[in-house]
């Protein structure tokens, strides 16, 4: 007889099984970029997303309610989400995740519903879907898996019908999106969203018994982010300057009956809470809120908490008194020789942090001249996860924080991170580096941060930026038809020119980017480029363009030889 009811030790295989069988194929989806330039990043990103959820899932191992391991799902995806990719992963488990809430077990009908609340979660997420990606995979997949779940008690059945339709949409996705059938392959990302699928149905059918040691184990946890945070405080901050000295965490357990409660409202409770201290995260569901803060008076923080519900799983703890003990205490000493702690100095937060995300030293030194606080080392095929970026933003002081993604696939992992931080963030949509140079160039620290967003915004949009790397395969993109190892030049994200010569290419597209009649170029080479070659391309460009400024710098960036702004 069939099992008619998924339980919370069978739930956890299916997720281990789905993680593993994309981590076993991470190259072959990375191979379906549909762009032949070496951003093949989408199956690593899904991985380590998918990877996080379940490590976060392996602390509740033992629990025997499926909701809880489905809570814990939710949050290692959101704190691990990589990528554009990484990040529609993210939302689409989270929404199957928050469809299992206080479920003990699961039913052929519940997992169908748990798909397609995951598909209304991503489609929220996406400010325009585009129909061919894995959305499209996704939301057929699990229309498919509600229309069998009417007509059967069996969940083989079920994931059976939404593997079998993510697959057979999945093939039609070249004829939904044109850039795909020009390339020859199918979206990526619905690759990889239906080998997870795949892994999780051979639990069911009983294919595959998967080992828990079996899945990489890339990232670090939701628990150990407060820890990281301390260690990076501690490497640079005396004890005597700490503002608000003891972590304190502790849970709310919403459900209590003992006692009326307030109702709950995370943006109102994580605001009012802010008043308390700093490196607050907030994550709640239904039933539960975890919270990390940084008080001085933790006592405050707790009377404050306990209006929503009962306290459980209180922790707190001296980081004066950690911080001397770890460097052998910090103290200074009177004339007579006795041990005096040091006066609490209060330290003033600047009105704005910026974090810039980037590949090169050469860059990230231009970044920090500007003005960036903190430098996270990432861009194509090393896009950083949310909880990189939440770690970068724990090392500034700092009223209010503006993030740089400088890449179109990081983008949406930035703008999670306003959900588990205490600080206001403001994204720009930077898809280049010399995107993010020219918002630093309009960044006014006296001004509000609506009119920086403005102006840093309106000071992006006004370049023209390009980038100069070379093809990893055959294919033919529009009316381009590429060679392996053919240099590519590209401007806001299309490729415009293809040459067989670094320099003649670099110029042919600096035409396109219509130099002519600018002001100011500015040329970024990277690591595989020469002093040389370099002096070459400025002297061929001035003689070119003698009217043009030009500037030159050494960014020492991977995979683009040259990066240009034109304004």
């Amino acid at each position: 007889m069939a099992q008619r009811e998924i339980v919370a030790s069978l739930f956890l295989q299916m997720m281990r099984a789905g993680a593993n069988n994309l981590n076993r194929n991470v190259e072959m989806v990375n191979a379906l970029n549909v762009f032949p330039v070496p951003d093949g990043d989408t199956g690593t990103n899904m991985s380590l997303t998918i990877t996080s959820g379940v490590k976060e899932m392996e602390k509740f191992a033992h629990e025997e309610n499926i909701g809880k391991l489905a809570e814990a799902l939710a949050k290692g995806l959101l704190m691990g989400a990589r990528g554009n990719s990484g990040v529609i992963l993210s939302q689409l488990f989270r929404g199957f995740s928050k469809a299992l809430a206080g479920n003990e077990t699961m039913s052929p009908r519940q997992l169908a519903e748990a798909f397609q609340r995951g598909v209304e979660t991503a489609y929220k997420a996406v400010l325009k879907p585009v129909e061919g990606t894995i959305l499209t995979v996704a939301r057929e997949a699990a229309e498919a898996g509600g229309k069998r779940s009417r007509s059967t008690n069996d969940p083989i059945e079920v994931l059976e019908a939404v593997v079998n339709e993510a697959k057979a949409t999945l093939d039609r996705t070249p004829d939904m999106l044109p850039v795909l059938k020009q390339a020859g392959v199918v979206d990526a990302g619905g690759e990889g969203l239906l080998l997870v699928y795949k892994g999780m149905l051979s639990v069911l059918t009983g294919e595959v018994v998967v080992d828990q040691a079996a899945i990489q184990e890339n990232l670090p946890s939701l628990e150990s982010l407060a820890e990281m945070a301390h260690d990076n405080a501690q490497a640079k901050i005396d004890p005597a300057t700490i503002e608000n000295g003891y972590c304190t965490e502790f849970m709310v357990d919403l459900q209590t009956t003992r006692r009326p409660v307030d109702a709950f409202s995370e943006g109102e409770f994580r605001e009012e809470l802010s008043q308390f201290g700093d490196s607050l995260l907030v994550i709640s569901d239904e039933e539960l809120v975890k919270v990390h803060i940084h008080a001085e008076h933790p006592g405050d923080a707790l009377s404050y908490a306990q209006k929503y519900g009962d306290l459980i799983k209180i922790k707190i703890e001296n980081m004066r008194e950690q911080y001397a003990t770890a460097t052998e205490g910090h103290t200074s000493t009177h004339s007579h020789g006795k041990q005096v702690e040091n006066p609490v100095i209060e330290v003033e937060k600047k009105p704005y942090g910026i974090v810039s995300i980037v590949a090169g030293s050469g860059v990230a030194d231009i970044m920090r001249s500007l003005g960036v606080d903190v430098v996270i080392e990432g861009g194509q095929t090393m896009n950083p996860s949310t909880e990189d970026i939440v770690k970068a933003i724990g090392q500034i002081h700092a009223e209010h924080i503006i993030i740089l993604p400088n890449n179109k696939n990081i983008i949406w992992t930035a703008e999670q991170v306003g959900d588990v931080v205490d600080v206001p963030v403001t994204v720009l949509a930077t898809k280049t580096i010399p995107q993010g140079l020219a918002s630093l160039l309009a960044f006014d620290k006296d001004a509000t941060s609506e009119t920086n967003k403005m102006n840093m915004t309106s000071a992006y949009q006004a370049i023209r930026s390009g980038e100069l790397t070379y093809a990893v395969r055959d294919t033919q993109i529009d009316e381009h038809q590429i060679k392996q190892g053919d240099y590519l030049g590209i401007t806001e994200g299309k490729i415009e020119v293809v040459g067989k010569d670094l320099m003649d290419t670099a110029l042919t597209l600096l035409d396109e980017m219509a130099v002519d009649g600018a002001d100011v170029v500015t040329v970024i080479y990277g690591q595989d480029v020469s002093t040389d070659q370099a002096d070459e391309l400025t002297k061929r460009l001035g003689d070119a363009y003698p009217d043009v400024e030009i500037e030159v710098h050494d960014g020492g960036q991977p995979l683009y030889y040259f990066l240009f702004s034109v304004e």
